[in-house]
């Protein structure tokens, strides 16, 4: 069956933490990854924490990349999200950890669009105490 989309999620450990408390520098490596991938950027907005820590979104045309940057865990969480299959969004996700420096990591790789999910049912409960 053809997938919509494929959206790659990155746990990043033992990542620079200097790397992770810098906007700029994030903003940078998160619009060069997109590039590398072959994705349109559109627009980027981040956002610098107090005392720590940065979040930050790129739009693509295909979608998105996102991080949320916990410096004083040397943990980044990654989400790149490209629709159709022009763009691999495991390029950019390769730039980003080795632009983060990141020793230890874990990626999955989930298809999006694949058709209508089918609801399990739920279990309901009775609210009556009486």
């Amino acid at each position: 069956m053809e997938i919509m989309g494929r959206q790659v999620i990155a746990e990043l450990w033992d990542c620079n933490i200097d790397i992770l408390n810098d906007i700029n520098l994030l903003e940078r490596i998160f619009v060069d990854a997109a590039i590398k991938a072959g994705a349109t950027v559109r627009n980027v907005l981040f956002h610098q924490f107090a005392p720590h820590g940065v979040s930050g979104v790129v739009i693509i045309s295909e979608s998105h990349l996102t991080i949320h940057s916990f410096p004083e865990h040397g943990y980044a969480s990654i989400d790149v999200y490209t629709c159709g299959t022009k763009i691999d969004p495991t390029i950019a996700v390769e730039h980003i950890v080795y632009a983060l420096e990141s020793k230890t990591n874990e990626i999955k790789e989930i298809p999006r669009g694949m058709g209508p999910v089918k609801p399990h049912p739920v279990k309901s409960f009775n609210n009556d105490h009486s």
